[in-house]
């Protein structure tokens, strides 16, 4: 099965919080060809982020982010270019009142015609039909 794989759901990859072993198991799908992920290409600038904010905030141990970072991406989901899902993320963004980052998980989900998985619960409350959490992923 097709996914588009958001960055929260991969950071579960490398740091425990709850549900890292359904994340962990999505990969482990990943790498044995059972799914496909994807992903806009400001996935891995997102889970960078996360990886240094958890630093920051003491969760990681300093200059931890960097290798871990790597680790994701030793299995990072098959990317594509954010240019070209951009205006349809705005319409949603406007629509939804998201901001415009999720909505490129959004529309590739859209374009891809496949779910999004997300450990976001906000990403995950407001209803949107491709949106799975990764909680309630079978």
């Amino acid at each position: 099965m097709k996914f588009v794989l958001d960055a929260s759901v991969a950071v579960k990859w490398v740091l425990p919080e709850i549900d890292t072993p359904r994340a962990q198991a999505l990969r482990d799908d990943f790498r044995n060809h059972v799914h496909e992920l994807i992903a806009p290409d400001i996935f891995p600038v997102e889970v960078a982020h996360a990886l240094t904010r958890a630093e920051r905030r003491g969760l990681i141990k300093p200059r931890e982010a960097d290798a871990k970072v790597a680790d994701v991406l030793v299995t990072a989901p098959d990317l594509h270019s954010y240019l070209s899902l951009l205006r349809r993320s705005v319409e949603i963004s406007s629509q939804w009142r998201i901001g415009v980052y999720d909505c490129l998980y959004i529309a590739l989900a859209e374009r891809e015609q496949c779910q999004i998985v997300t450990a976001d619960l906000r990403l995950g409350s407001i209803g949107f039909p491709s949106v799975i959490l990764l909680a309630n992923l079978p």
